[in-house]
């Protein structure tokens, strides 16, 4: 499938992947030369370009979402990651001092939208404030004191590819999260850790950069000033 390149103050347009839509927005260059883009991640597609090796064939990669590689730029590299069956804001750069920045520095809040199974407590809110204990690749880790807020009204994120479950198995209830901290699924372990496993994950912000309206598949290329907001909250 051909795929539409944005070029000067031509509109984006946007054309199907499955059932979804890939929308590209052409803005102004970003800083240095680098260029960096917020990604909808959809669910059922890992959050990287390139096979290590460890992928299995029924796995999809970033680039399968309508050769969307093929409309970014060489040296495009996630900024974190979100595991496969996980969705919502993805960015994506070629600067790698700005991946660093928000991996590794720390600072840079992320917020996830986890609908959980059964009703969450004030209780199991409490104790993920606080931080709970889970497992990192094996071994024991203790989750820092974060933001957790019950999310009264349903959020209205498009549909999943796959289907989490009948509502006839019981209800369900929606949990803000903060991190700052990002280990590997560790949203999904922490409400599992209080007796409310994770049903279905929407990461909603990075830093100051939000989700907002987007939608799955959507790509947008952020401009100087958007970039320039992540990396001084990096450094904060």
């Amino acid at each position: 499938m051909r795929m539409f390149r944005a070029i000067g103050n031509m509109a984006s347009r946007s054309l199907p992947i499955n059932h979804y839509a890939v929308f590209f927005v052409s803005v102004a260059s970003c800083c240095h030369g680098f260029s960096t883009f917020a990604l909808y991640k959809p669910d059922g597609y890992l959050s990287q370009f390139v096979n290590n090796g460890q992928i299995k064939k029924r796995q999809k990669m970033l680039g399968e979402l309508d050769q969307l590689q093929d409309n970014l730029p060489d040296g495009i590299m996630a900024v974190g990651r979100l595991d496969e069956m996980s969705e919502g804001l993805l960015l994506l750069t070629t600067d790698g001092s700005l991946s660093y920045l928000i991996n590794k520095g720390g600072n840079v809040e992320k917020e996830y939208y986890a609908q959980v199974d059964g009703v969450i407590t004030g209780d199991a809110i409490e104790k993920l404030q606080q931080g709970v204990d889970i497992t990192v690749r094996g071994k024991p880790f203790s989750s820092a004191p974060c933001p957790v807020v019950r999310v009264n009204e349903e959020p209205s994120f498009s549909d999943r590819l796959r289907n989490i479950r009948n509502e006839r198995h019981g209800p369900t209830s929606w949990v803000s999260i903060t991190l700052r901290e990002g280990k590997k699924r560790q949203v999904r372990k922490m409400t599992s850790a209080v007796g409310f496993p994770t049903l279905r994950l929407v990461r909603v912000r990075v830093g100051d950069m939000r989700l907002g309206s987007m939608k799955p598949g959507e790509l947008r290329k952020l401009c100087d000033s958007e970039v320039s907001q992540i990396r001084e909250a990096a450094a904060t």
